[in-house]
């Protein structure tokens, strides 16, 4: 996916746990698993916002493109 999300990136850097993001967030942990692991096919804005507040960052520190390797 041209996408990466770097969640565990940000989580390592505040030293939260997946399970206190997700209760902060408002989310359950299978799903922020599901984000962090690059395989949802969307998130919500609000999400995305919950996701900046409880991380205190920014969306582009989160998401970032990716380009496809040439076949």
């Amino acid at each position: 996916m041209p996408i990466a999300i770097d969640i565990d990136v940000m989580l390592a850097r505040r030293k939260m746990s997946v399970g206190e993001l997700a209760e902060r967030v408002g989310i359950t942990p299978a799903n922020l698993a599901v984000l962090k692991n690059g395989r949802a096919k969307a998130v919500r804005f609000t999400t995305l916002e919950a996701l900046c507040v409880a991380l205190e960052c920014q969306p582009g520190e989160l998401l970032r493109w990716e380009p496809a390797a040439a076949e």
